[in-house]
């Protein structure tokens, strides 16, 4: 679950980076770590179907819900990520427009 959560994520990030006007988002950024994301749990699937073999493919209910949650947390830890990656470098120069208003 956490590997498919993370593929959808990096596959709307892409699209979003790829019909970008001008790069002032910075989305290649959300990209890579979504991809990144992805390959990991991929790694993690491919050994833990190494593990158990036929009962990988029949998880309980309440290790796909935590898988889920753990996937979702992933997707929003990395948009927290790029959000203040973002309001670090400022690229409209926004924040700092609203901090000399003040």
């Amino acid at each position: 679950m956490t590997l498919l959560i993370t593929v959808f994520a990096a596959i709307i990030a892409t699209v979003l980076w790829y019909n970008r006007k001008n790069d002032d988002m910075r989305l290649g950024i959300l990209c890579f770590m979504y991809w990144g994301a992805s390959i990991m749990w991929l790694v993690d699937a491919i050994f833990e179907y190494a593990e158990r073999k036929e009962a990988y493919f029949t998880p309980a209910p309440a290790d796909m819900l935590n898988d889920a949650f753990l996937g979702l947390s992933v997707v929003a830890l990395g948009l927290v990520i790029w959000l203040v990656r973002l309001l670090i470098t400022d690229p409209k120069g926004s924040v700092r427009a609203a901090l000399k208003r003040s």
